[in-house]
């Protein structure tokens, strides 16, 4: 947690929201741990980054900051701010069909309301990459790649945003959504073991 100038002690709403922001209940495909928050932005912040993992592998990733500004924020409509960031490697064909970026923008939206995560005032960008190597590394494989970048005022409590994010990591990393009426098992906290 980050608190910007004089300002010390966090609020108690800001205290229960950071609290959310690092116990939510994620897909255990989903590593997260704390971060540094940033420090100019608002008054208060919290961080959290995330690695997803199949059979061992990290197939995406991401982060997620909390803002706080107990004063509001006329920007944000409100006094939180979630700022989320997800990436991971895709297909070469899916970058290059024209609705793409909509599609991903939709797994957010989707996401978000799935978990009755009510917001407003979202912005963000869908970047695709695609990448060919030549000459001296013409041997390396070609690579397509997507990336979420995302601001929304979280209305409510701040868990389900943050599982809402989640389950954007697990669908730009391209896990399907777990089904309706499955339990979702806790995932993983703490320092990663290797």
């Amino acid at each position: 947690m980050a608190a910007r100038g004089d300002v010390e002690t966090p609020p108690e709403e800001f205290r229960r929201a950071l609290d959310e922001l690092t116990t939510a209940r994620l897909r255990p495909e989903v590593f997260t741990e704390q971060m540094p928050a940033p420090q100019r932005i608002a008054p208060f912040s919290g961080a959290i980054s995330a690695d997803v993992t199949i059979a061992g592998d990290d197939v995406g990733g991401g982060r997620l900051v909390l803002l706080y500004d107990p004063a509001g924020n006329e920007a944000w409509e409100g006094v939180f701010r979630c700022v989320a960031y997800a990436r991971a490697d895709t297909d070469a064909e899916m970058i290059a069909d024209p609705v793409f970026g909509g599609v991903a923008w939709g797994w957010l939206t989707e996401a978000l309301d799935s978990h009755g995560a009510s917001y407003v005032a979202p912005s963000g960008t869908v970047t695709k990459v695609a990448s060919e190597s030549f000459g001296g590394m013409a041997d390396e494989d070609s690579r397509a790649e997507v990336e979420v970048r995302a601001s929304w005022t979280p209305c409510g409590p701040i868990g389900p945003h943050v599982q809402a994010w989640g389950d954007l990591l697990c669908i730009v990393s391209g896990l399907p959504p777990v089904p309706d009426g499955v339990a979702v098992m806790p995932g993983r906290r703490g320092p990663r073991r290797r």
